[in-house]
C-alpha cells in the first residue's frame, strides 16, 4: 500500500472523502473498506495473500450524484493509478471498437506517468543544478563575465538577470511518431508496440535552437531529469503499483447489461460482458512494458440502471461485484451543501478565477440558496443530471461578469439572490429556452 494511505482507517478515509463530496455515505464506506482491505491483504502471509480477491463495487445511481468523483478521489488519496472508461465504448471481439484489454494497457500507461513524475521530483534538485551549469557555461562564454565565479553567476541566473537574453542551444530533436495500422483484434497492442519499436530504432538527434534563457533552462532540466532517472525501475514500480493498487472505474455498465436473447446489439452487449469477465476475474494482459496480472486490480462499476437492472448482467459478472451500493438522488439541500462545503466547491472556484482579474466576489447565503433552488427546479422540469446542473446555472450567472472582468480590476461584486434571479428568470420563464441553455 502506498505511503499516503497506509495508516488511514476506514473512518479517516471517509472523512477525507467528506472534504470533497457531499453525502453518499454508504458509497464512501464501501470504497473505504475496499481500500483498507488492500492494506490488510499486504499484511497477510504469503500463503494467503494471492488468494484474497479485491472487494469490487457496483454503484447504482443516477448521473451527477458523485459516483465518478468518489472513485477518482479515492485513487488520488491512495496514490494509485486510476482509469475511468465507459463500458459502452467496448465491443465484442469481431465488432468494430476497442477490445476490453485496452483498459489495462491504458491503466499501465497512467501508472508509468505517475511513477515517472515521482522519480523526476526526486532528482529535480540535481537536474536543476546540472541544467543551470549548462546555461552558465553558455552565458558566461558570451558575456564579459566569463571568468566570474560560477556561484555568483548561478545567483544572477536564479534572480532572472539573464531572462531576456536569447542563446543558441543544442536540444533533442524528437523523432516523428509512427502510426502502424493493424487488423482488428490485435491492433490496440500490436500497433503501439510496432510504433514504439520503429521509433526506438531511429537514433536521437540534436538540433540547434535559439531560445530565451528560461525556455532553455526548462529544456535542459527535462534532458537532465531524463538522464538521471532509472527507466527500468520506473516500469517495474509502475507495473507493481498497477497490479496491486490500480483502480478501474467502469462507467455505464448498465449500457452493456443484457442477455443473449436476440440477434443484433443484445449479442454484442453480452459479448462485451463475457470479454470483461476474465479481466475482472483475474487474467494476464500483455502490454508493451510486460505482462500485467489483473487479479488484484480494484474494479468499481457504475450505472444508472434506468432501463435495466443489475440482475440483467450475466451471473458470472454479477458475482465479481459482491459489494452493491445505491447512491441517492440529490435534494435541494444537497445542492446548497455542494456549493458551500467541499474544499473544491464551485463557489470557491469561481471566486478564485475572478480574483485573478482583480475582481473580488462574495456570496450571500440567500444567493447560494437561490442557485440551489434553481438547479433543483430545472432538474425536476428537464432531465435530472444531478450536481452537473450547478455548472450550467453558475456559468449563466457569471457569464456577463466573466466577460467584463478584465476591465473591472479592483471591483467588488456581491452575489445576492436578486443578482441570481436577474440573470436567470428570463431563461427559466421560457421552457424551450431553458432546454437549450440550461
Amino acid at each position: 500500500m502506498t505511503r499516503a494511505i497506509q495508516n488511514l482507517t476506514p473512518r479517516e478515509i471517509v472523512s477525507e472523502l467528506d472534504r470533497y463530496i457531499v453525502g453518499q455515505q454508504d458509497a464512501k464506506r464501501a470504497v473505504a473498506l475496499a481500500l483498507r482491505s488492500r492494506w490488510r491483504r499486504q499484511q497477510v502471509g504469503d500463503e494467503l495473500r494471492d488468494e484474497i480477491a479485491p472487494r469490487n463495487i457496483l454503484m447504482i445511481g443516477p448521473t451527477g450524484v458523485g459516483k465518478t468523483e468518489i472513485a477518482r478521489r479515492l485513487a488520488r488519496l491512495a496514490g494509485a493509478p486510476f482509469l475511468k472508461v465507459e463500458a459502452s465504448k467496448f465491443t465484442e471481439v469481431g465488432y468494430v471498437g476497442r477490445d476490453v484489454e485496452s483498459m489495462i494497457r491504458d491503466l499501465v500507461e497512467t501508472g508509468i506517468s505517475m511513477v515517472r513524475l515521482e522519480h523526476e521530483e526526486r532528482v529535480r534538485t540535481k537536474a536543476q543544478r546540472a541544467a543551470e551549469d549548462r546555461i552558465i557555461e553558455i552565458v558566461g562564454a558570451l558575456s564579459d563575465v566569463a571568468r566570474a565565479d560560477r556561484e555568483s553567476m548561478r545567483r544572477r541566473l536564479r534572480a532572472g538577470e539573464f531572462d531576456s537574453r536569447t542563446i543558441e542551444v543544442q536540444v533533442v530533436d524528437k523523432a516523428p511518431s509512427i502510426n502502424v495500422v493493424t487488423p482488428r483484434g490485435q491492433g490496440d497492442q500490436m500497433g503501439v508496440s510496432l510504433g514504439d519499436m520503429f521509433g526506438n530504432l531511429m537514433p536521437k538527434r540534436k538540433k540547434s535552437a535559439k531560445l530565451k534563457v528560461p525556455d532553455a533552462l526548462r529544456a535542459f532540466v527535462s534532458e537532465e531529469s531524463e538522464r538521471l532517472i532509472d527507466h527500468d525501475a520506473i516500469v517495474s514500480e509502475a507495473l507493481d503499483r498497477t497490479q496491486n493498487h490500480g483502480i478501474v472505474f467502469l462507467d455505464e455498465i448498465d449500457k452493456v447489461a443484457g442477455r443473449e436473447s436476440a440477434r443484433g446489439p443484445d449479442v454484442s452487449r453480452e459479448g462485451v460482458q463475457r470479454d470483461l469477465l476474465p479481466i475482472v476475474e483475474g487474467s494476464n494482459v500483455t502490454t508493451k512494458h510486460g505482462v500485467v496480472k489483473t487479479d488484484h486490480i480494484l474494479f468499481v462499476a457504475a450505472g444508472a440502471f434506468h432501463l435495466s437492472k443489475p440482475s440483467d448482467l450475466i451471473p458470472e459478472l454479477q458475482g465479481r461485484f459482491p459489494i452493491r451500493v445505491e447512491l441517492k438522488s440529490l435534494e435541494r439541500s444537497d445542492f446548497e451543501r455542494i456549493l458551500s462545503e467541499p474544499r473544491n466547491s464551485l463557489v470557491r472556484q469561481y471566486t478564485a478565477m475572478l480574483e485573478t482579474e482583480g475582481v473580488t466576489v462574495s456570496f450571500r447565503e440567500d444567493a447560494i440558496a437561490e442557485i440551489a433552488r434553481m438547479a433543483w427546479t430545472v432538474n425536476q422540469q428537464l432531465e435530472n443530471i444531478g450536481a452537473r446542473r450547478l455548472h450550467t446555472i453558475l456559468e449563466r450567472v457569471f457569464e456577463e461578469l466573466s466577460f467584463h472582468a478584465p476591465e473591472m480590476n479592483g471591483a467588488t461584486v456581491e452575489v445576492t439572490a436578486e443578482y441570481v434571479r436577474e440573470r436567470l428568470d428570463d431563461v427559466l420563464a421560457d421552457e424551450d429556452l431553458s432546454r437549450y441553455i440550461l
